[in-house]
């Protein structure tokens, strides 16, 4: 039997959790978080095992600890095989997650990645710091409806943007507090209700242009594979398999809608991958995928434990 191909997928920012790094602790991955500290100049293996949920709440500091934990889980599963065998048609990551796609694919190496991480979530920090932006999950509308009501609401003079598109009905709003309260406050006329995020910025919005312009400057230089499996990018759904499209597109990300749902929808159409496996803290990304395409098997790989239980199902797949 053929094997089918798969597809890794790598979480972004809030999926961070105290104690994040302890299943990883023993293990021989966990060699990368002495790489990530010395490209960040933090105290990784202090943010991953003793580091409390306040202050993971930081941005610049939940971007670290998350993207750290995906490299890991990928290293790890690696390490046993997890995917020998099956072809890897493609990565992609959920903002953040890109990232740590992009170091799965071979396109960036993980030094290179770690300093791109630190300094796009202290710019992404400190640009939040200058506005009231927030961000809410607009949930139970299609996605045209949203736009929609998004477009009235700037006509209207307020300042809201589509940040994410996660899954059908399930759309996240990125803007000013008050745009997004104006968005909420119409969502019922559509049929759906906005829950409040508890992040620290309007994110994937104009409000993040002076972190992208500090990240395209910290690009400048960084060595990408001329060729690499192919990442489908959050900005476009589409793969990419040149290093010379990141910097680019690393650019725009910060300031342009993730869309995600149309990413996966590239993985198991164009790209024809019948399963998906998830690789980092938490399985919110399988909760979406299941949405996107339920007939899609998707594993989630969230710990040592957690790898140990999907090696059965991907030998099963291999025949």
């Amino acid at each position: 039997m053929t094997p089918e191909p798969i597809a890794l997928l790598f979480p972004g920012q809030g999926t961070q959790k105290q104690g994040m790094g302890e299943p990883w602790q023993e293990t021989g991955a966990w060699a990368v978080v002495e790489t990530v500290s010395e490209q960040s100049g933090q105290d990784v293996a202090e943010l991953l095992l003793h580091a409390d949920a306040e202050r993971l709440r930081r941005t610049d500091l939940a971007q670290l600890a998350v993207f750290t934990v995906a490299v890991m889980a990928f290293e790890e599963a690696d390490r046993a095989g997890l995917t020998a065998g099956a072809p890897v048609a493609a990565c992609a990551g959920h903002s953040l997650g890109e990232y740590a796609a992009l170091v799965a694919a071979g396109a960036l190496g993980l030094a290179d990645a770690a300093g791109l991480v630190a300094v796009r979530g202290r710019a992404m920090r400190e640009a939040a710091e200058l506005s009231d932006g927030t961000m809410g999950v607009l949930v139970g509308a299609p996605l045209p409806a949203v736009e929609t009501l998004v477009e009235d609401a700037r006509q209207a003079g307020h300042r809201v943007w589509v940040a994410n598109v996660n899954a059908p009905g399930q759309v996240v709003l990125s803007g000013s507090a008050d745009g997004v309260a104006a968005a909420a406050a119409e969502a019922p006329g559509i049929g759906a209700k906005l829950i409040s995020v508890p992040v620290g910025g309007a994110f994937h919005s104009p409000y993040m242009a002076p972190a992208a312009g500090r990240l395209r400057a910290a690009l400048t230089g960084v060595g990408f594979a001329p060729v690499h499996t192919p990442v489908v990018a959050n900005v476009d759904a589409r793969p990419h398999a040149s290093g010379d499209d990141w910097p680019d597109l690393m650019g725009r990300q910060l300031v342009s809608p993730v869309l995600w749902e149309a990413g996966v929808r590239t993985l198991v159409g164009p790209l024809g991958c019948r399963r998906l496996i998830e690789l980092g803290p938490g399985r919110t990304l399988a909760g979406m995928v299941r949405r996107i395409t339920p007939e899609t098997e998707v594993l989630s790989v969230d710990s040592p434990e957690a790898l140990a239980a999907a090696a059965p199902a991907l030998q099963a797949a291999r025949g």
